[in-house]
């Protein structure tokens, strides 16, 4: 088994795990407990991970951080989004 093959799994499971929140976030149109704070470091350290995966060369390491900024980033799309729409129908009433 190539060591590669253990960073690809690695690299699935760690997109895998954003998917539930982001869905749920996306189905339920609240991103009330959700924290910004945490998603906006987590998306920094993403992106740090995207450069060293470049600089080194290693496509695992590249593409499934890749798919997880995009992930991380629609979570924060999500986020504003949807406080936004709540802070409107408050000043409505």
């Amino acid at each position: 088994m190539s060591i590669e093959i253990v960073g690809l799994a690695a690299g699935v499971f760690a997109t895998i795990a954003f998917v539930p929140q982001v869905y749920k976030t996306w189905k339920s149109k609240s991103a009330k407990d959700v924290s910004m704070h945490m998603f906006l470091i987590f998306i920094t350290g993403v992106t740090l991970w995207i450069i060293y995966g470049a600089v080194k060369k290693i496509p695992a390491v590249m593409i499934s951080n890749i798919i997880i900024f995009i992930l991380a980033a629609l979570q924060i799309f999500l986020k504003i989004k949807y406080d936004r729409n709540k802070t409107a129908m408050k000043n409505e009433k």
